[in-house]
């Protein structure tokens, strides 16, 4: 095998169906690594409720430092809501992820494949590029506390967190996808409401536009956005917005697309990166085997495609490519699809044949 220095791998597992989707991409990442001659060592620690019985938190201190000593990090769906207080040991290892290591940009694709009926008016591939360290999100606001208060109990407040580095950052990140695209990017706001904290991110957003000039760059107010992914988000390449819009609009997305089951998504940083479901933990499917592992398989092609470009390896690029062909050509029939898309195969047997068939492919190339 081609030696990377044995490319590490943090695995999470997470709660509910998380153990069985992880499991499921590790399958698969163990084939197309193989196939692309690639060295790679997975690591895990327990998280979640598996830790919290254990070690009473759900996000122990290894768990951190695993992922600051990794390449690249998978984490399976948690349930966070079900979480006791964080006093009581319930951290949600997303959240304190994303903030901890800076994962600034939340990258979400939305497309439609062929055989996946979706209500969209017709076939489309767009990317939401999400802020994903502020905005209105309570754990990511505040140096000490949260972002909401309650002064009397019948007055509840939230402070939303809008900076000049964390907007020109985030729009840098969606320029850049989008030269990798079809070359356009919009900009979604609510800047006519919230002048200040929405004018300072357009004001930045457009500082970084004049800087790519072979961009084509649009705004739209995030209401009118979300109506026209209805009625046409085949218009849309990449659009950039705040945290909580773009937590929104890329699970309308991926519901016009066909399944969010399909949705895969990607946090990154300077330094970190994490592969990680856009759908949640579902503990009534856990332990049934009827869990769609697609959308952590295709983020952790992500994953893949991310590392091979930022470290300059072929190799992790052609992996990734025959993870998103594998599985595109999969969906396309009922015979190999799960359950949840009209199909009859369980968690494992899909996975073990997106492992073949990425490998293949992998082989191929």
């Amino acid at each position: 095998m081609e030696d990377i220095s044995a490319l590490q791998l943090a695995l999470f597992d997470g709660d509910g169906i998380g153990p069985e989707v992880v499991a499921a991409t590790e399958r698969v990442l163990e084939a197309v690594l193989e196939a692309a001659h690639v060295a790679w060592e997975p690591i895990r620690t327990p998280i979640g409720f598996a830790s919290l019985e254990s070690e009473g938190t759900t996000f122990p201190a290894r768990a951190l430092q695993l992922a600051r000593t990794a390449d690249g990090m998978v984490l399976g769906p948690v349930s966070h809501l079900d979480y006791p207080e964080a006093t009581a040991g319930g951290i949600n290892p997303s959240g304190t992820l994303r903030r901890e290591l800076q994962l600034y940009a939340n990258v979400r694709p939305a497309r439609t494949y062929d055989g996946v009926p979706w209500p969209a008016q017709g076939p489309f591939d767009l990317v939401i590029v999400r802020e994903n360290t502020e905005g209105f999100y309570a754990d990511r606001t505040m140096h000490m506390g949260t972002g909401e208060v309650m002064p009397t109990p019948d007055l509840a407040m939230s402070y939303r967190k809008v900076t000049r580095e964390g907007s020109l950052r985030i729009a840098r990140h969606a320029f850049e996808l989008a030269l990798r695209r079809r070359r356009s990017v919009t900009a979604v706001h609510k800047s006519n409401v919230l002048r200040v904290s929405d004018g300072l991110f357009l004001e930045c957003v457009r500082q970084v536009a004049a800087d790519y000039p072979d961009v084509e760059y649009q705004e739209e107010l995030v209401d009118a956005a979300a109506a026209l992914l209805i009625r046409d988000p085949a218009q849309f390449d990449v659009m950039v917005t705040t945290n909580m819009f773009g937590d929104i609009l890329s699970d309308e997305a991926t519901e016009l697309s066909g399944s969010i089951g399909l949705a895969a998504s990607l946090n990154v940083g300077e330094q970190y990166v994490m592969a990680q479901a856009q759908h949640g933990s579902a503990p009534s499917l856990a332990g049934k085997d009827v869990a769609n592992p697609a959308s952590l398989v295709g983020s952790a092609a992500m994953l893949l495609a991310h590392l091979g470009r930022r470290r300059g390896q072929e190799a992790l690029l052609r992996a990734a490519a025959g993870i998103e062909d594998g599985l595109e050509h999969l969906v396309t029939s009922p015979e190999t699809r799960t359950r949840d898309l009209g199909g009859t195969l369980g968690t494992q047997e899909f996975a073990e044949k997106v492992a073949a068939e990425a490998a293949q492919r992998v082989e191929q190339r």
